[in-house]
């Protein structure tokens, strides 16, 4: 039964038909490799046979050269045997050789397509989600199920195989012994049977509590300022170690399962060899047996020993290919809630005149039971710029996520030039509709790749023209200017040099519908004024929506909207409605109280930008 988690994902109580199911469905990922992996199946039983082989021929050496004192017959068979010994080295060779590169390449495959699914589920899904669940989904899990099926999966068919023959050929030197080291087999299975019904449990239970961990470790990562600043250092590691020694004692559980059912593996073919001696020594002295024959039998059942003790390792390794199967099918099965209607269009940015329109827009978060929106009705012509204003948590930012689809309406419509913006396909959908948020959102690259992330083929004239909107010029002062790879996060700039570059980033795609959500809030007034009169100036052929928190950001907008308890409430310009709504004049004199003893005064450097310590190593204001 599926148990709810705060990732929302889903723990699920393991079950061997369900995992083994699983594991059954990523079979095509297997079939690109299929011929490899028959030869390797081959060649792995080619090199068994030469080494069942040579118990036989030791055998002959036995019973004949050396009984007989034959030193040709001696030389021509320890020869044969030299040979057998040398083929099997080089299959092995060769079919470990081959086996890596068809295992990186099934791996390969199953991260590209996870990662491009987690790419196409909706913002939401990642708002549940831990990311250390995700990211242990695509690298533990993934590097367990290629284990399985480039080694365990092979040497579970050899092993079989290797088993069976022996077995057959015991019977037939000796059909007593050979019964009993076939009879052996019975506490074999029990025992695995017994294993099989724990050690799956365990395992899954391992492989969730290393996504809790990873997700620990990048929480303590992202928020180290944080951490740090408010002197919880001690209280986040005792956090971190509690989790840490969870996932220690159900390694520990796990290891002595798999320890206490290794030795049990072990002990059963010891028994069955101790018992074949003593009846195999008595027989060869009745002459029931002859010494070669002893001797081959012996060599040949020695040859069990290994199918066998591996069979704990590979039982565990494929117990833990099924768990692992398990969490990346409960990815997979995800199915991404917005994607293309039939029929869909796509729309060029020169083709899109830029007129939005909400009619009766509703919208509600999974799980809550309040709508966010409930009926928004709001016109935006092409190239006005409409300002959102409302209190926090009226649903200005949630009204935003709307138009490029980051998240689906619940009811009413978008319209984009008369077309329901679910009727245009997405990817061109999002470069008309470009964005901007208060929270920008960089990546470990350079300053070039982050900016040109909408327009890889933007000009360098572009990227200044950009860059001066933003007010971010300060990037031709880094060490390398735009080749300089800033931090993960874009934790080495400042936060007002993140929103700077974010904004640069979303004026760059050109976009004819441009939403901006508070997107001047981490600046200092003075650059707040330069960075409102060239965006003014950019927005001239551009329709925008901005959501605004600080009442100097309303200069940018020709209307403002009202947005109160998820409605729009009133429309107009600035005066208008300052005139004439008591409503507008609440909010703003609630912005002005929130922002006034910190109001950064015009002209004045923004102090409370984190200074700008980088990978290069220099501190920035």
């Amino acid at each position: 039964m599926p148990a709810t988690r705060d990732d929302g994902g889903t723990r699920r109580v393991a079950g061997g038909r369900h995992s083994l199911h699983n594991l059954w469905r990523l079979r095509r990922y297997v079939r690109p490799y299929a011929g490899q992996l028959v030869w390797l199946v081959l060649a792995a039983l080619a090199s068994t046979g030469a080494g069942i082989a040579v118990p036989l021929v030791v055998r002959q050496v036995v019973d004949g050269p050396i009984a007989h004192h034959d030193r040709a017959g001696l030389l021509w068979l320890g020869g044969l045997a030299l040979a057998l010994g040398l083929f099997e080295a080089g299959l092995i060779f060769v079919r470990r050789w081959v086996q890596s590169s068809a295992a990186m390449g099934m791996e390969a495959a199953i991260r590209a397509e996870l990662y491009a699914h987690l790419q196409r589920l909706p913002v939401g899904f990642h708002d549940r989600w831990q990311s250390g669940q995700l990211l242990s989904r695509i690298t533990s899990d993934l590097s367990v199920i290629r284990r399985f099926l480039s080694f365990g999966l092979i040497f579970l068919i050899v092993n079989l195989l290797t088993y069976v023959t022996v077995v057959v050929l015991l019977v037939g030197l000796n059909w007593p012994l050979g019964l009993l080291v076939g009879a052996s087999s019975v506490p074999l299975f029990l025992v695995s049977r017994r294993f099989t019904r724990y050690y799956l449990t365990a395992s899954r239970r391992m492989q969730d509590q290393l996504g809790d961990v990873a997700t620990l470790v990048e929480e303590s990562a992202q928020g180290l300022r944080t951490i740090k600043a408010y002197g919880r250092r001690p209280q986040m590691a005792r956090r971190f170690a509690g989790s840490a020694a969870e996932l220690r004692d159900t390694a520990v559980g796990k290891g002595r399962l798999l320890a206490r059912t290794s030795a049990e593996f072990d002990l059963v073919p010891n028994l069955t060899m101790a018992a074949v001696l003593v009846a195999g020594t008595v027989a060869a002295a009745r002459g029931a047996l002859t010494i070669g024959e002893l001797v081959a039998f012996v060599s040949l059942q020695l040859m069990l020993v290994w199918p066998v003790e591996s069979l704990g390792w590979i039982i565990a390794n494929g117990q833990e290919a099924m768990t692992a199967a398990d969490r990346i099918q409960e990815v997979l099965d995800t199915e991404p809630e917005i994607t293309d209607r039939p029929g869909a269009v796509p729309v060029a940015p020169g083709d899109t005149a830029g007129a939005v329109r909400f009619e009766g827009v509703h919208f509600g978060y999974p799980g809550t039971a309040a709508p966010v929106l409930r009926g928004v009705d709001l016109t935006i012509e092409p190239g006005e710029t409409v300002a959102i204003v409302g209190a926090t948590g009226s649903g200005k930012t949630t009204l935003l996520a709307l138009l490029p689809r980051l998240h689906d309406v619940t009811g009413g419509r978008i319209m984009l030039d008369g077309r329901d913006v679910r009727d245009i396909r997405l990817d061109s959908l999002r470069h008309v509709v470009g964005a901007a948020f208060e929270e920008p959102t960089l990546f470990s690259m350079s300053v070039r790749e982050n900016l040109t992330l909408g327009r890889p083929d933007a000009g360098e004239d572009e990227v200044r023209t950009a860059l001066a909107v933003a007010q971010a010029g300060f990037v031709y002062d880094l060490p390398w200017g735009l080749a300089t790879r800033i931090g993960e996060q874009g934790l080495s700039l400042s936060g007002g040099q993140r929103q700077r570059l974010a904004l640069a980033r979303a004026v760059l795609g050109r976009p004819r519908v441009l939403v901006l959500d508070d997107p001047l809030s981490a600046l200092d007034v003075h650059t707040e004024s330069l960075v409102e009169a060239a965006l003014a100036r950019v927005l001239q052929d551009t329709t925008a929506l901005v959501v605004v928190h600080r009442p100097s950001t309303i200069a940018l907008a020709d209307r403002v909207a009202l947005l109160q308890d998820g409605r729009i409430t009133a429309v107009g310009t600035h005066s208008e409605l300052l005139a004439s709504v008591p409503a507008y004049r609440a909010v703003l004199a609630a912005t002005d109280e929130e922002a006034g003893p910190d109001a950064v005064p015009a002209g004045e450097p923004d102090r409370t930008a984190a200074p700008v310590v980088g990978e290069w190593g220099l501190a920035r204001s």
